[in-house]
């Protein structure tokens, strides 16, 4: 009995012991699994955010109504928006005119795509992309074509029905195969294909001039690039001007100088513009004066990050470079930028990217019956009346009365 009654305390402490350390490894394992269901949570909130779903880096913002209403958009004969997309400089921009919905260009991100549709879809309701140009191949202008694992790219989501793409290329490597492949899926899908170069020449079908609604057309216009090499990816741009009445809108990609030459060349007809495209989001080396001059552009709309460290750590020489700016200045004051970056700089001076925002925002030229309308997803305000501007350029002397 002894012997017994000394087992049994001895083995209940046993016991108790092992329940104690059962109940803390419940608790630790408990611990466990709230932190990675809720890091899951968060990391299923943050991807939401970065594809749009919820808005974020790629989301549509909430609209200022007092810039913006769809349905005044929707209502108007042309409108041309210019889409801000992502935190990397890109070009997207949606035509509408009439029943006809054009895409130049699709943006920086791969995932950027989601945003895209969720702005077009407002205005596109068929789910038909009549003409879809792609300027070049860089991959800040073709990324949302592609799409990325388990986000389709516009020429998956989209009966995309005429593709008009750069003429010649230097590009290659994995990305560009991919968008080779998206394209090209789009063309089995029934996809008519066109190179600029078909277009100025009339081949396959192609035409040089496409009428878009029964005011406004779409003129593919020649540049020597498209047959010739260049050393620089931008200058196989393609090159469009959209006519309405007396009005005319031209795009140029990401020209620069040597490709502005070689458009004004082969443009001699070219000349004064209601709305103008920055090309290359604005650079130091594009929209140079011999192209202002003979352009003299109303209206100026930068797809850019204004003064991102993206590609430069000279201020001045950030999108919209200073001397665009200065360029621009004799022609007009009405300059509009989509988005800006903060930047924050070491003791060394060296800048660094911290936060994104909209300037304008998503940016719509719009015109009915030749009375041209601009609406806003964020601000109204001119280039040179934003802050932005007032922290980090200097007046242009043709601005100074501004």
């Amino acid at each position: 009995m002894k012997s017994d009654e000394h087992n049994i305390p001895q083995t209940a402490a046993i016991g108790g012991k092992r329940t104690r350390l059962s109940q803390r490894g419940h608790r630790a394992l408990c611990v466990c699994i709230a932190l990675f269901a809720a890091a899951a949570v968060v990391g299923a909130i943050l991807l939401c955010y970065r594809l749009g779903l919820l808005g974020g880096v790629y989301g549509i913002h909430r609209y200022n109504s007092d810039y913006y209403n769809v349905a005044d958009i929707a209502a108007e004969q042309l409108s041309v928006h210019f889409l801000q997309l992502s935190d990397s400089n890109g070009d997207c921009v949606y035509i509408k005119a009439g029943d006809t919905d054009v895409l130049i260009d699709a943006g920086a991100e791969y995932a950027g795509v989601v945003a895209a549709q969720q702005y077009i879809d407002r205005f596109c309701t068929d789910g038909v992309l009549e003409y879809v140009i792609v300027s070049h191949g860089d991959r800040d202008h073709y990324a949302g074509f592609v799409g990325s694992a388990g986000v389709k790219g516009i020429f998956d989501r989209y009966d995309c029905r005429n593709i008009i793409q750069f003429a010649r290329t230097n590009s290659a490597g994995e990305d560009f195969l991919q968008y080779c492949a998206a394209r090209d899926r789009a063309i089995e899908r029934g996809a008519n294909f066109y190179t600029a170069l078909d277009c100025c020449n009339g081949n396959h079908g192609a035409q040089k001039v496409y009428r878009l609604s029964d005011s406004v057309t779409m003129e593919v216009l020649y540049q020597r690039y498209y047959e010739q090499y260049s050393s620089e990816e931008n200058n196989y741009s393609v090159c469009l001007l959209f006519r309405q009445g007396s009005y005319s809108y031209l795009f140029t990609g990401d020209l620069q100088q040597a490709g502005e030459n070689a458009l004004l060349e082969s443009n001699p007809q070219l000349s004064d513009v209601t709305l103008y495209k920055a090309a290359h989001h604005g650079s130091a080396s594009s929209s140079q004066e011999a192209l202002l001059q003979r352009i003299r552009p109303q209206y100026v709309c930068v797809c850019c990050i204004a003064g991102s460290v993206e590609y430069t750590q000279q201020a001045v020489g950030t999108f919209p470079a200073q001397s665009l700016l200065d360029r621009l200045a004799p022609y007009t004051d009405r300059v509009y930028v989509t988005n800006y970056a903060r930047v924050s700089r070491d003791e060394n001076g060296r800048g660094t990217n911290v936060q994104y925002s909209a300037l304008n925002g998503d940016i719509v030229f719009a015109c009915t019956d030749g009375n041209i309308s601009m609406y806003f997803s964020h601000s109204d305000s001119k280039l040179v009346d934003t802050e932005w501007f007032r922290d980090n350029r200097t007046l242009p002397s043709d601005w100074s009365g501004v």
